[in-house]
């Protein structure tokens, strides 16, 4: 994967509606959902009892929890884009999430980057990432967001 390297500013103001960046494919082993567990303390045996949801669950595993899939996209966007001109990036939020389809224990996901919206902001530029997180060969994303984040230079 080459990685969008953007100078200034005006360079994604000309990507506004365009997506730019796909990420590399990430697996989704179970001791990473075993962590979020135990970070989140949401230990729901769907995420953590294997052999109970080998049995029981409607996905024949363990699924990853929506948020830890969600926590990836920092991950994700700085492994696809830089921004050169910016002397700090700040996490402002979220507009919208949707987690439409389950990343069941082995699963390779990856995001998919669209530029929705750009606006100018006192001291730099607010963009509005529409992101969407495949699961290989699955059709339905895992996850879909709008995110915003905060470039000041």
């Amino acid at each position: 994967m080459k990685k969008i390297k953007f100078q200034n500013q005006n360079e994604i103001f000309e990507k506004v509606g365009q997506e730019i960046a796909v990420s590399d494919w990430l697996t989704i082993e179970q001791d990473r959902i075993s962590t979020f567990a135990d970070c989140t303390i949401d230990h729901q045996w769907i995420h953590i009892d294997v052999e109970r949801a080998q049995k029981e669950s409607v996905y024949g595993n363990t699924i990853a929890h929506g948020f830890l899939t969600l926590s990836l996209v920092p991950y994700f966007l700085e492994s696809c884009i830089e921004y050169h001109f910016a002397k700090s990036t700040i996490n402002y939020g979220l507009n919208k999430v949707r987690f439409p389809h389950a990343v069941t224990v082995g699963s390779r996901i990856r995001a998919k980057f669209k530029i929705i919206e750009l606006q100018n902001i006192e001291g730099g530029v607010q963009i509005e990432w529409g992101i969407q997180i495949d699961v290989e060969n699955i059709e339905k994303p895992a996850c879909v967001a709008d995110m915003l984040i905060r470039l000041y230079y």
